[in-house]
């Protein structure tokens, strides 16, 4: 690495994540710092405060662990699953696993949250949703009911509002621009 930037990044991530040689190397492997976004890297670089999205990773990188013959929201979800670790890592620090298809029920139907998570060092609920195709309008309709049920009958007083992360195969930046909800962060992902 010959970037002074990007060293300073993996140093202070080995240091506060406590990451053994091996899991830096991964890391590096797989270009974490060079898949940050580029007004992450001028925060990090003028030690500006942060937020969840600065450390979301674009893209995420999963790792198939059995051939499909086609990539349904079901099977992302299974190679998601079987390495969470993995994908955690990847959205950030402080993430915590809690249910995959999470009932919530909206009037008469039952809906499914594709992955809920929590995050401790924001104090709030995070509901992910998977789509393998381009992202879209209604999607980001459907994933603002879903952290609106859970702001309304999950979270606590004392926890921030819901947020919201679509991981799908390939983004449209002015879908997300022009919605009305902060929240709502995207990113793409690859599988290997």
């Amino acid at each position: 690495i010959k970037d002074i930037n990007e060293i300073n990044y993996y140093i202070e991530i080995s240091v506060n994540q406590n990451l053994s040689r091996n899991k830096l190397r991964e890391k590096i492997r797989n270009k974490e710092y060079q898949r940050l976004d580029e007004s992450t890297k001028l925060k990090l670089i003028n030690h500006d405060e942060t937020g969840i999205s600065d450390f979301i990773k674009e893209p995420i990188i999963l790792n198939k662990n059995k051939n499909y013959e086609r990539i349904s929201e079901i099977a992302l979800k299974e190679i998601i699953l079987n390495d969470l670790d993995n994908f955690l890592n990847q959205l950030g620090e402080g993430f915590c696993y809690i249910k995959n298809e999470y009932p919530i029920k909206i009037g008469n139907t039952y809906n499914y949250i594709d992955i809920l998570l929590f995050n401790y060092l924001y104090n709030a609920f995070v509901v992910v949703e998977l789509k393998v195709n381009k992202l879209r309008k209604q999607d980001i309709g459907q994933i603002e009911i879903y952290m609106n049920y859970i702001n309304e009958n999950i979270k606590k007083n004392d926890q921030d509002k819901t947020i919201g992360i679509i991981v799908c195969k390939e983004n449209d930046k002015y879908i997300v621009k022009y919605s009305s909800d902060a929240r709502i962060y995207t990113t793409t992902y690859e599988i290997q």
